[in-house]
């Protein structure tokens, strides 16, 4: 009998369609409420992503999955947690959309503190009230820090001395880490086959500091290892995260799904190694940010680590082609515009004139010794967030301020950054240039992966008001011209594991921070957006 591997994983869910994501563990053809999908293969392992019509704005719809006409899910026997459902948007109800990132799982010695996301599973298990859709914003794997089970896994298959040492090396490791991120929790896999998940990337999905500089890929590229790494993490992410993102509209535009699904039961490797290695060297070879519209609210998710520019010459958070679609997705005539972005757009603001310091000195406004040691300073900082991309943060600025001036149509009630990243969450406010609409950024990390005490400490310092005006100053003698936006921290830090959720309901919006306890959740704060 063909048996189920990884999911059913809901994805894409609009008022009318839903997308199922299945790995099975041999070639056959995957049923849902009667639409079917012939799975497809890569280096040995069976994939289908079966996309239902016809649904009913509004409706719940109970399901079941049948590999060649037989049942595999809900698995026999299972009566914890209720029916697996398709609930379609278009009922009238406010919009909710559940969000974090940087989870570790499994986690069976409880290192990393309770699971967020076990807990938020848990609860609507119970009965509480379920998101629209779950966000999950950067870091849903660690590929590069790694549980007792993997390495395990790793050194039955490789021995325990084969590079790179405590880290995945193929696409075959990240299948197996993808399987115990999401089915060893029995709660966790069962809110996956029930809400509908968007997500993005971050670094630690591939590696830590991913695309930190043009120098940093140079030193990846010159080890041996890496190019089997990075073909394996860009080609599992596309096959476990990224063709579930899209509609069924864009899924059949792209050129690649339908190369494989003509393929047969050919096994395609070739085709998708091709592909993640292309799309490593020639970031603007291939999208991996999206938009989705939840009726009059506009979600933007933004690829920050793969499509930046980095070369001898020129640094840039998004390449041109990149920076151009997002420039024409932020436009007004909606209620919400929503960005979401693993790495936070605001910062504190000592980090951010720290990082704007940084990247002058590294760019040579101190000279070549200087850029050396800011160099080194930004890689083991971790000085890479949007800050560090003076040109990028400017041009998103100038997008969102339009927006929100009224300037590309009516303009929103709020405009909101959805990120993680840092692993502690806050709320910041902009304060200048004032506009119309409430511009803010809502950060919440992690689900699970707290962070060490000396690095909490050193965030809390960095966090408090006059702090900031210390980095202001270097970057001031690096001749960093000032940010073109003003902005304050009104809520947290928090270090807790914690689930967030924006609430929708009209005009109005609000964010709500829920910390771990166990397999509950308890409110830690709340707050208005626009």
């Amino acid at each position: 009998m063909t048996e189920l591997v990884l999911g059913p994983l809901l994805r894409h869910v609009d008022e009318r369609t839903a997308t199922v994501w299945v790995e099975t563990d041999r070639p056959c053809e995957v049923a849902v409420l009667g639409a079917a999908a012939r799975t497809f293969t890569v280096h040995g392992h069976h994939y289908a992503l079966v996309e239902i019509d016809g649904l009913e704005p509004g409706s719940q719809t109970p399901y079941e999955v049948r590999l060649d006409g037989e049942v595999v899910w809900p698995e026999p026997g299972e009566d914890r947690f209720p029916p697996s459902v398709i609930r379609t948007p278009g009922g009238g109800e406010p919009l909710r959309l559940a969000f974090g990132s940087c989870r570790r799982s499994p986690d069976p010695e409880g290192v990393h503190g309770p699971d967020a996301l076990s807990a938020y599973a848990h609860r609507l298990a119970g009965g509480g009230e379920r998101p629209t859709a779950l966000l999950m914003i950067g870091d849903q794997v660690y590929a590069d820090e790694l549980g007792d089970e993997i390495r395990a896994f790793i050194h039955r298959r490789r021995g325990a001395d084969s590079e790179p040492q405590g880290e995945l090396a193929d696409f075959e490791e990240y299948t197996y880490l993808y399987r115990l991120a999401w089915r060893t929790d029995p709660a966790v896999r069962w809110l996956l086959s029930t809400v509908p998940t968007y997500t993005i990337f971050d670094d630690h999905d591939v590696r830590d500091d991913w695309n930190t500089s043009y120098a940093w890929r140079e030193e990846m590229w010159s080890q041996p290892w890496w190019r089997r790494r990075i073909i394996g993490g860009l080609a599992s992410y596309w096959i476990y995260q990224h063709l579930g993102n899209l509609s069924p509209a864009e899924r059949a535009a792209d050129p690649l799904y339908a190369r494989i699904r003509d393929a047969g039961d050919r096994d395609v490797a070739d085709l998708v190694d091709e592909f993640a290695e292309q799309a490593d060297r020639r970031p603007d070879s291939t999208r991996w940010s999206y938009a989705h519209d939840f009726g009059a609210t506009r979600l933007i998710m933004v690829d920050s680590r793969c499509a930046r520019l980095l070369t001898p010459d020129r640094r840039a958070m998004l390449d041109d082609a990149e920076l151009a679609w997002l420039d024409e997705q932020c436009r007004g005539d909606r209620d919400h515009l929503l960005i979401a972005s693993s790495l936070p757009y605001l910062l504190p603001r000592s980090i951010h004139h720290a990082e704007n310091w940084n990247e002058a000195m590294s760019g040579g406004a101190w000279g070549r010794a200087g850029a050396r040691l800011g160099e080194k300073i930004r890689q083991a900082a971790d000085l890479e967030h949007w800050a560090a991309f003076e040109g990028s943060f400017r041009a998103v600025a100038e997008d969102v301020t339009a927006v929100a001036r009224g300037e590309r149509g009516a303009a929103p009630a709020s405009i909101a950054f959805l990120s993680g990243d840092v692993h502690y969450s806050y709320l910041a406010r902009v304060t200048a240039p004032d506009t119309t609409t409430p511009i803010s950024q809502v950060v919440c990390s992690p689900l699970r992966n707290p962070l060490a005490g000396r690095f909490r400490w050193a965030n809390v310092a960095a966090c408090r008001r006059g702090t900031a005006w210390m980095f202001r100053g270097l970057a001031a003698l690096a001749r960093v011209p000032r940010p073109p936006l003003r902005w304050r921290l009104t809520r947290g830090p928090w270090f807790d594991n914690m689930i967030a959720t924006i609430e929708i309901d009209g005009r109005r919006a609000r964010v709500r921070w829920e910390a771990a306890d166990g397999t509950s959740l308890v409110e830690r704060s709340a707050a208005t957006l626009s």
